[in-house]
């Protein structure tokens, strides 16, 4: 036992504090300067995790205190990237489960403490955003409790610590009405409950490889933990796969790292128990053994649960195709997502019967949308289309993912989210308030009813409501759910839109352009709010003549295009038709271009 360490996870719902935790771990451990200048979140540190405000990627770090070290990973709380939860898991051995004081549990608070308890990791419980108003800690205390007992939790868990926190304004208390100066509580806690690693120093070295890195000085780096033995650099070793026995490759560490704070700091050899990134290991993936030479046998490593939904990438072949991207071939693309599926777990790459298409499956929008997003960023352009829920066939019959979603809103809006996913084959199993004037809803509803659910949603509660959603389970298709009540307003001709064009237009419906943009024929410029697709001429000048009249010169007045996230355009399109992705727009697409050929297709 490596008494000087403890390794844990810090896992949560999203939105419930784990990343500003850590800040506040960092503070009071001493890893910044009296005088530094610190970004909030300072383990967000992808561009698009800063945008968003929600953490993507798990990372790893460490503090020094009273002697020990913590090694922390900080992991994300959307059901969408729940595969980097899973497998990070393996590297732990406790969980700090963060809970939002006033929301409570919710469906990823009980997805990511299940994982854990399978793995049988000790736990500390964090209620964190104690001073917030409405904050409800005996209530949140009593779910946490029912929720161990709903997953058949052993009696440790049970038992397990209670701290009470706020990650904003740095303090932690083993007291609700306590307000302390510091984190003294929670460190302590965890060094007092949260066991030190198992393993023996004399048995050859094993490290089992939990996430994956790049660096372009050092090439692919391996981060796991060392399960048994000593590991030390220019050590032979050998690539091993526990679900892949024919995998055996003989490699050397040239480098080896431990986390220190917010750096990785070389080191000459790592003893059991501590977690390392190793560099120098090019054929690495998630979930490889790197062996001693002296006993080449693979760790097992934990099965990740299966993408729900999928999406085509293929070729963009639009009339402005290879204008704003740089990499625009099938080969670009394809090497591109093949490159993702060795650092994403729960991510599916596969060839289609064209050359120019790649069916990829991910957990959710959000996760397929932060590829599409990474992707144009990096320079590629390409075409997306409608996202399409997984289903099996098992016994004849046809099952399809269900997901529990959580909704929490105010008492007024109840009546339509019942109606509106009551259109959409959600059952209402519980409904309760959880504080004056507001309700929380749990439903039980096809992963399918959710695709395009989203953005309504959010216009039915004016932005006040929180929906969160995890995979449930699959179960026989509940039947067809209505499409879209929008139809698409269709471009019939290439050129440059006019705002007297569009003043015709916008008479039809809600347009999604502005005068002077590019448009060509098949673009979707605007929604038809009657559900049929029409044809519309955006490009149409106004024909100049030398008779006046009262009403000629009087000025167009348009109302502000309706401009889509990409996001929104995923829920957005239907079957027939795609979003065109390049570095600089995001445009709505029919499939077929071509009005008579469109036409034709349809009869």
């Amino acid at each position: 036992m490596n008494k000087n360490i403890r390794n844990i996870a810090i896992i949560a719902h999203v939105d419930h504090g784990k990343t500003t935790l850590v800040d506040s771990l960092f503070k009071q451990a001493g890893v910044f300067r009296q005088n530094q200048e610190v970004k909030e979140r300072v383990m967000d540190s992808n561009d698009i995790e800063r945008e968003r405000g929600i953490t993507i990627l798990s990372k790893n770090t460490s503090i020094n205190y009273k002697g020990t070290k913590i090694n922390i990973i900080d992991t994300p709380g959307h059901a969408d990237f729940g595969g980097e939860v899973e497998r990070v898991l393996k590297m732990t051995d406790g969980v700090v489960l963060v809970v939002d004081s006033f929301e409570g549990v919710m469906p990823q608070t009980k997805f990511v403490i299940k994982k854990a308890i399978e793995l049988d990791l000790a736990a500390v419980i964090c209620l964190n955003k104690i001073d917030r108003d409405r904050a409800r800690p005996d209530e949140v205390v009593d779910e946490v409790l029912d929720l161990f007992i709903s997953l058949n939790a052993s009696e440790s868990y049970l038992d397990a610590p209670i701290v009470y926190a706020s990650a904003k304004e740095g303090y932690a208390s083993l007291d609700p009405n306590e307000k302390t100066e510091n984190m003294e509580a929670l460190l302590d806690t965890i060094l007092e409950y949260i066991p030190a690693p198992v393993g023996d120093d004399t048995k050859p070295f094993k490290v089992l490889i939990s996430t994956t890195d790049y660096s372009e000085y050092l090439g692919r780096i391996g981060i796991g933990k060392v399960e048994s033995g000593v590991i030390s650099n220019r050590d032979e070793a050998v690539i091993v796969n526990y679900n892949n026995p024919d995998k055996k490759e003989k490699i050397k560490v040239t480098s080896l790292y431990e986390f220190e704070g917010l750096e990785r700091v070389e080191v000459d050899q790592a003893h059991a128990g501590s977690i390392v990134a190793i560099s120098g290991v090019e054929g690495i993936n998630i979930g490889d053994t790197l062996c001693s030479v002296k006993d080449i046998e693979p760790l097992p490593f934990v099965k990740i649960s299966e993408p729900t939904l999928s999406m085509n990438f293929m070729v963009n072949d639009s009339p402005f195709a290879g204008r704003e991207g740089e990499y625009v071939t099938s080969r670009h693309i394809r090497n591109r997502l093949y490159k993702e599926v060795q650092t994403d777990v729960s991510l599916r790459v596969e060839d289609t019967s064209s050359t120019d298409s790649f069916r990829v499956s991910g957990r959710g929008e959000l996760h397929l949308s932060v590829l599409i997003e990474n992707m144009r960023r990096e320079g590629f352009e390409f075409a997306v289309s409608k996202p399409e829920v997984l289903m099996k066939k098992e016994d004849g019959k046809l099952l399809e993912p269900m997901e529990i979603v959580t909704i929490d809103v105010e008492e007024n809006f109840v009546g339509i989210i019942i109606e509106k996913l009551g259109s959409r084959k959600a059952e209402l199993t519980t409904m309760h308030n959880i504080s004056p004037g507001y309700t929380r809803l749990v439903f039980k509803m096809p992963a399918r009813g959710l695709v395009g659910y989203r953005q309504e949603f959010i216009s039915d509660t004016k932005g006040t409501g929180i929906i969160s959603s995890v995979f449930d389970s699959y179960e026989p298709y509940k039947g067809d759910i209505p499409k879209r009540q929008y139809g698409s307003l269709i471009s019939f001709e290439t050129g440059v839109a006019t705002g007297y064009a569009l003043s015709s237009a916008e008479k039809r419906g809600n347009l999604f352009i502005s005068p002077q943009a590019q448009v060509y024929e098949g673009m979707v410029v605007g929604e038809n709010p009657k559900g049929l697709d029409i044809e519309v001429n955006v490009c149409k000048r106004k024909q100049q003549t030398n008779i006046r009249s009262s009403s000629s010169d009087e000025a167009v007045k348009l109302s502000p295009p309706r401009l889509m996230s990409l996001e929104q355009m995923l829920e957005f399109i239907e079957s027939d038709e795609l979003v065109e992705i390049t570095p600089k727009s995001l445009r709505v697409r029919k499939k077929i271009l071509n009005t008579d050929l469109r036409y034709k297709s349809k009869k």
